[in-house]
């Protein structure tokens, strides 16, 4: 069964993205040359102990950071450790918070200093195809229209679509039904209705798709050891304009917030 939020249980939705998206703008600005990944991890335990939340990550099935911190060809899952953050790196941060009993649950790749223009690109197809797959989320539309859409626009620019991880829905558990797979599959027959809330997450190589999973049993990285990205918003399906929960201020956003 997919959850449908009551108003009462979308309030509480919005609150837990509002305060997700605040943690991740927060923590993308104090990414810089030496930083170390585990110092922005850290900074994000602070954050939502000064907000009065919690990790949606840390314990989830073992898994030891708060947030996930993904750099370069890492694609996701990425724990904070020793490493040091270099000029010209693209930094993946997957933030996901718990507040009241609902999980807010959002991510961005983001460029430290100047990147080439093929990592750029990179970039912006991923959350232009984050956009193009949200535009699906509507009442009455079918799930493998959204998963389509992402597919398709991530393809026509050369990329290649991560098939071992897909986006859910979220809530009151970071993972719910339904699997959001961010490329066609028949096993997409879901029609979507008002009051679900989805993270959708395209996952985006600028090589082959094929990803392995190092040693620490989390990190997923690329097989080829090319450029990575990855996009996320929490978005509620409505009636009208699907709503991005996790909009931020400080994002190129393609949609109006709700």
């Amino acid at each position: 069964m997919i959850p449908i939020k009551t108003p009462l249980e979308i309030e509480k939705m919005r609150a837990s993205c509002r305060l997700a998206s605040n943690i991740l703008d927060a923590l993308s600005g104090m990414l810089c040359p030496g930083i170390t990944t585990r110092d922005v991890d850290q900074a994000a335990a602070k954050l939502m102990a000064d907000a009065g939340c919690k990790s949606a990550f840390l314990g989830y099935r073992r898994f030891p950071g708060n947030i996930c911190i993904s750099v370069n060809d890492e694609v996701v899952h990425g724990i904070g450790g020793s490493r040091r953050i270099q000029y010209g790196d693209i930094v993946k941060l997957d933030i996901g918070v718990v507040l009241n009993g609902f999980v807010g649950d959002t991510a961005a790749t983001v460029p430290v200093g100047v990147v080439s223009d093929d990592v750029q690109k990179l970039l912006n197809v991923t959350e232009d195809a984050l956009y193009k797959g949200i535009e699906k989320a509507r009442d009455g539309r079918r799930l493998s229209e959204l998963c389509a859409a992402i597919q398709d626009e991530i393809e026509a620019n050369g990329f290649s679509v991560v098939r071992e991880f897909v986006g859910h829905g979220v809530g009151r558990h970071l993972h719910e039904e339904p699997q959001i797979p961010n490329y066609r599959t028949p096993a997409a027959t879901v029609k979507l209705r008002a009051g679900m809330t989805l993270a959708i997450e395209p996952m985006v190589n600028m090589g082959r798709a094929a990803v392995r999973v190092l040693h620490d049993d989390w990190t997923v990285v690329t097989a080829d050891h090319s450029p990575s990205a990855h996009f996320e918003h929490t978005v509620l399906v409505t009636k009208g304009e699907p709503e991005i929960l996790t909009w931020r201020e400080k994002t190129s956003s393609k949609l109006k917030a709700g």
